[in-house]
């Protein structure tokens, strides 16, 4: 039986990176162990903290937004998600954490075509 943590981890790791040709679990960008879920009595608070392949990585906000949409498109279960640049990775680290946690911002990015596009191009999985 696969942990919350495991499938999780299962959703993000595919993901690709918008600039390389590579998923976010090849960079090192997600792994397992930054992943911390504590489930509660009616929903399960996820914590997601990511690494940006360069401190000065200018598309770490695209890079979290497209982990909270594809854990919102796919998980089954009610949760609250938090998702996070790991603190001393990024230069910007704690402005990137506070933009991609603010739903109205995350709604207004959504509504951008463009940029809506880039997010679901990262997220489809590769045909194999």
């Amino acid at each position: 039986v696969r942990t919350r943590q495991e499938q999780v981890y299962d959703i993000i790791k595919d993901i690709k990176d918008p600039e390389k040709p590579d998923t976010l679990e090849e960079l090192g960008v997600v792994s397992e162990d930054n992943i911390h879920i504590e489930i509660l009595e009616k929903y399960s608070h996820i914590n997601v903290i990511f690494v940006p392949t360069v401190p000065h990585c200018h598309l770490a906000t695209l890079i979290g937004l497209c982990i909270r949409v594809k854990l919102e498109r796919d998980l089954p279960y009610k949760f609250k998600l938090d998702i996070g640049v790991k603190e001393g990775t990024h230069k910007t680290a704690s402005e990137i954490t506070k933009q991609i946690n603010d739903k109205e911002r995350v709604a207004a990015a959504m509504e951008n075509r463009s940029l809506c596009d880039m997010v679901d191009q990262c997220i489809t999985p590769y045909d194999y």
